[in-house]
This record gives C-alpha cells, structure tokens and sequence, in this order.
C-alpha cells in the first residue's frame, strides 16, 4: 500500500463543484489520486458508470496525478487492489461524520493498511449534494452555481429527454 495514492470513492451522479473541490484538494496533498465511481446493481442513478466517467474525466483534465475508474464491491478491497493506502472522503455535516466514521472503521478492521482522511466540505459547498442537484436540474432550476458547466449541460440533455 502507498500512501502516495488516495482513492476517492462515490456515486457522482451527477459530480457537483463539492465533488470537485474536494478532488483538486486531494490532487494537492496525494501524490496520485484515483476517483473511483462506485457501481451497485441495486441503484438506480442517472447517468450510467460510463457517463458518470466521462464527465468526471473532463472535469478532472486539468489535473494531471488524477484517473477515473469504476468499480463494484467492497471500496476497502478496490483499494487494496490498486494499492492505495488512503481512502478521502469529504464532510458536509455532523450526521455526515457519523456515518463516515463507521464506514472508516468497518474499512480498517478489513483492510488495516488503508488509512481514511475526512475532508471537510467547503462552506459554500456545505449544502450541495447530488441529489439535490438533480432535483433542481429536473424541474429546470439553474443548478450553474453547484456542478461543472459540462455536468450542468449533461443534466440539461438527461431532463430534456425524460
């Protein structure tokens, strides 16, 4: 495991300026960073793995030490997989660390070599979450302010479909 390489795990449907900020943080302080789409068959997202990778890619391309990947499973076993010694994971709010430290600890009893570092959100950021998002973009709400103009574009064709 290196801790040079940080794995930064989530759904990203869709990938908000949160998700972002939080990778361009984690670029600064890692070495290489992977951001990993988590794919769970019992979800149902709206955009596909291979969407959700190519906006994230896009949006990431300034950012040299950072890849884009995919799996399914266990993210403790991913990371094992790639050698990462460090899982990142952002804070928004006080319930949000609740349930990242018992996944923080479930990871460490499986997977001792891999360390978790909490980020916390950004102010601004603090409120935004995908889901939100994608409810804003889904009744035509200008959602500019929270995610990427690609992702805002990608959103805008989804619901212009739907």
């Amino acid at each position: 495991m290196s801790a040079r390489i940080a794995v930064y795990a989530g759904s990203f449907d869709p990938a908000t300026l949160g998700h972002l900020d939080l990778i361009e943080r984690a670029a600064a302080l890692f070495e290489n960073v992977i951001v990993a789409i988590g794919v769970h068959p019992t979800k149902h997202p709206l955009f596909t793995p291979d969407e959700r990778i190519a906006l994230l890619k896009e949006i990431t391309k300034h950012l040299p030490n950072v890849t884009v990947d995919s799996f399914d499973g266990l993210l403790i076993q991913y990371c094992i997989k790639k050698g990462a010694g460090v899982i990142v994971r952002g804070l928004r709010v006080t319930t949000d660390f609740e349930y990242e430290l018992q996944i923080a600890h479930a990871n460490a009893d499986l997977g001792p070599q891999v360390d978790t570092v909490f980020l916390p959100t950004r102010t601004r950021h603090g409120f935004v979450s995908a889901s939100l998002v994608r409810e804003i973009a889904s009744h035509g709400g200008d959602v500019s302010r929270y995610a990427p103009p690609v992702v805002c574009e990608a959103l805008a064709k989804k619901f212009a479909t739907a």
